[in-house]
Formats: C-alpha cells, sequence, structure tokens
C-alpha cells in the first residue's frame, strides 16, 4: 500500500484545517451576539460647562469586550459645533485647523474612553445653544448633542 499519496494527504488535511477560520474570541458566539443586540460597542457623551468660556468634553467609550479599530480618513477625529436656537452655526471647533490628509487608525481597547476637549468663547452672544459633537470615524461614526444655555 502506497504510504506517500496518504502522507500527503494527511499534511494537506492538516495544513486546511490550520488556514481555515476560527473564532476571535473564546467568548461562545451566541453570548457575543445577545450583548451586541442590547448595546451599541461604542458609547458617547458630551459635557458642556458654561462659564466665561464654554468648556466641551466629548467622551466615546468602547463597551464591548473586545478591542475595537476606529479608522479616520484623515488626521481629523472629531469636530465639535454649537447652533444658535434656529439651527444656524454659530462655531465650529474644527474652523480654521488643517488636518493631514493620510489615514489614521486608532485602537480602542474594551473599556478604554477617548476624551476630545475644546473651548469656545461666546463673547457677547447669549441664548440657547446646541452642542453638537461628532466622530470622524469612517468604520464607528458618532454624533452627541447637548442644547445648554449662555447667560
Amino acid at each position: 500500500m502506497p504510504t506517500r499519496p496518504i502522507a500527503a494527504l494527511l499534511v494537506l488535511a492538516a495544513l486546511a484545517y490550520a488556514c481555515g477560520p476560527h473564532a476571535s474570541s473564546s467568548e461562545p458566539a451566541r453570548q457575543r451576539d445577545a450583548r451586541d443586540a442590547n448595546e451599541p460597542p461604542i458609547a458617547s457623551s458630551l459635557g458642556v460647562e458654561v462659564a466665561e468660556r464654554v468648556g466641551f468634553a466629548f467622551h466615546v467609550t468602547n463597551n464591548d469586550a473586545r478591542r475595537l479599530e476606529l479608522t479616520f480618513p484623515s488626521g481629523q477625529t472629531h469636530d465639535i459645533v454649537v447652533l444658535d436656537s434656529i439651527g444656524r452655526e454659530v462655531w465650529r471647533w474644527s474652523e480654521g485647523r488643517m488636518f493631514t490628509q493620510a489615514l489614521q487608525n486608532k485602537i480602542l481597547a474594551s473599556a478604554e474612553t477617548l476624551t476630545y476637549q475644546a473651548d469656545w468663547n461666546p463673547g457677547k452672544l447669549h441664548g440657547r445653544y446646541t452642542a453638537v459633537a461628532s466622530l470622524m470615524s469612517e468604520n464607528h461614526p458618532l454624533e452627541q448633542r447637548v442644547e445648554f444655555a449662555v447667560p
């Protein structure tokens, strides 16, 4: 009985098994799916503090048990815009800034939070405003809105 063809088939079978698809997590798929259905992988919040200047803190948190990779089409990772009571843009954090035109990735570990901060000087402006913070990620875009007043 020729042993060479059998040995070659065993090597090919072992190679096919080693290169085949494998689960990326030790957590059972049904548990991951149940959690994913109830909770988005990334959550965000926007804090606004009004004083002489208006301070913004945009928090982005990885809710997943696995690390996530955020993909950005440029050097701009986020933006914050202030709209007046009728929706007109009053201020934009990114206006006048320059960003690289290179793609970039950011790895966000499980339970890790990124915080982006900005300050706006409203000057003599008073009234009700809406702050809109955006995560500029291609694969996990987010937007968070908060209303606030400048006395």
